[in-house]
């Protein structure tokens, strides 16, 4: 079948698209930026097409010919994620009816019975709902938990007991949780294209085990080698209070941790396996808890992420001009540019530029780098704990620490976008070049585009502190790009 994926660079999508071409479908990809899977490995075997779900014109021309979509965005990061969901959802909906598509396919959270839900469920079950009245056959997938490599949740489940040994926990480590493994969420997300028209409904999807998040974080530390965890409960640790802790201890930001905490305080187990009436359960069975999360910390030990949750960007795009560059018309612009020769050869230096961040740090100062991560945290950024997929090569799009890679001309420039908390908006260049006499150059540009008189103070007030931590990156790259070479 012809199958369009919306939300095809997010944690979900990305992994789905493959599982897809594999079952034997054609498959089109509808994203904001299409140079974010430039480097897909299965760029070549799909079809690309620009589009925004708030965009309906772009959406309607997405949608041409296709037999089953596949609705897996949401604006979760976003203050007002419920008023953005809602109208992205009705904007797909009657672009697919228009377009004739035969199946809508969406994958939602387990709704519980005759509460008052989160405003993230309730959003989820608000989509779902506009899906399901749209005219057009839907199937609605609804899950807890999803374990898999990358995902926010499992990566807030792993920072918590790998970094706590002793933990005060509040009343909701309690409640009841279905888990599922990301492999079982793309079984059922794939056969879900071939199910007949006259299907259309909620089905509730999850794994073998229903759980506490108390006994999903001791049963992590046993499969991960860990000592047994000491945990005492405090009933008046609020759900908000509890993001704040998970913000500073886990990569996962607070804009995403207080929806995902405020899902689990209600219990999500499934109501019920009548899918399996329709779509027949793995030939393996579905995947317990334990074989999940060992499958997911194989992943990341072998550094074969293919997608995780901090994939999915903001809305400023990549083709976005470059404060300084010709085509850009602002205000006033501040930039640090250094370069440096160096007897490295080119191919050195790319190799550890395009390393740099996560476990390699930032060649510079790193107590400063810390300190600004963890103040970035405490006003509710992304911090420094993101890190990145893989060790060595860098993907367009993905997120690397508190940057977003937003420019990757391998091997000459990496330009990196910060989405830490700013007054204005701020890139950092890397680049190499090769001079007359065969030497290597490293270049090197910050550019600031600052926001009100904040954004000049705040510019002001850390110049002095560039020569050391933007120097000292200058000095030490190339350092380690001689050093790597003197190696070899």
């Amino acid at each position: 079948m012809r199958c369009v994926v919306l939300g095809a660079t997010g944690y979900v999508g990305g992994r789905l698209v493959p599982q897809l071409l594999d079952a034997g479908h054609e498959v089109r990809v509808v994203a904001r930026s299409p140079e974010k899977v430039a480097e897909e490995p299965w760029r070549d075997l799909v079809e690309v097409e620009r589009g925004d779900v708030t965009d309906p014109a772009s959406i309607e021309t997405a949608l041409t010919d296709g037999e089953v979509v596949y609705y897996l965005v949401h604006s979760l990061a976003r203050k007002d994620f419920v008023e953005v969901d809602r109208e992205a959802a009705r904007t797909v909906a009657e672009a697919a009816k228009t377009a004739g598509v035969r199946r809508l396919v969406y994958l939602g959270g387990i709704v519980p019975d005759d509460e008052e839900l989160s405003p993230h469920l309730a959003s989820r079950a608000e989509v779902g709902r506009v899906l399901l009245d749209s005219g057009v056959p839907a199937v609605v997938l609804q899950a807890a938990v999803i374990i898999g490599s990358g995902s926010a949740s499992f990566e807030m489940l792993r920072y918590l007991t790998e970094r706590l040994p002793a933990m005060i926990t509040p009343r909701w480590v309690h409640n009841r949780i279905q888990p599922i493994a990301i492999r079982d969420v793309l079984h059922y997300l794939v056969h879900a294209a071939e199910l007949p028209s006259e299907v259309n409904g909620a089905f509730d999807i999850g794994g073998p085990d229903v759980l506490t998040y108390l006994e999903m974080m001791r049963r992590y530390a046993v499969v991960a080698g860990l000592p047994r965890r000491a945990v005492v409960p405090v009933p008046v640790l609020t759900p908000w209070l509890s993001a704040q802790w998970v913000n500073l201890v886990t990569p996962v930001p607070k804009s995403i941790a207080v929806p995902l905490i405020e899902s689990l305080v209600h219990e999500v187990v499934c109501h019920d396996h009548e899918i399996a009436g329709h779509i027949p359960d793995p030939e393996a069975g579905l995947t317990h808890y334990e074989h999940a999360v060992e499958l997911a910390l194989t992943r990341i030990r072998n550094a074969d992420v293919p997608t995780r949750w901090s994939d999915a960007s903001t809305a400023s795009a990549p083709s976005d001009p470059l404060p300084s560059d010709p085509d850009w018309a602002g205000g006033t612009v501040y930039e640090d540019k250094r370069e440096q020769k160096t007897d490295a050869s080119p191919e050195a230096l790319w190799d550890v530029i395009e390393s740099i961040g996560g476990e390699h740090g930032w060649y510079s100062f790193p107590l400063a780098w810390s300190v600004r991560g963890w103040a970035d945290r405490l006003v509710g950024g992304v911090g420094l704990r993101r890190g990145r997929r893989d060790p060595r090569r860098l993907h367009l799009g993905e997120a690397l620490d508190w940057w977003r890679v937003e420019y990757l001309d391998r091997p000459r420039l990496l330009r990196l976008r910060a989405e830490m908390k700013l007054p204005g908006r701020a890139w950092l260049e890397l680049g190499v070049e090769s001079d007359e006499d065969g030497g290597t150059i490293y270049r090197q540009r910050a550019v600031f585009e600052p926001h009100g008189l904040a954004g000049h103070a705040y510019w002001k007030a850390i110049a002095p502190f560039h020569g050391v931590v933007f120097g000292g990156m200058v000095r030490n790259i190339t350092g380690a790009a001689q050093g790597e070479a003197g190696g070899s």
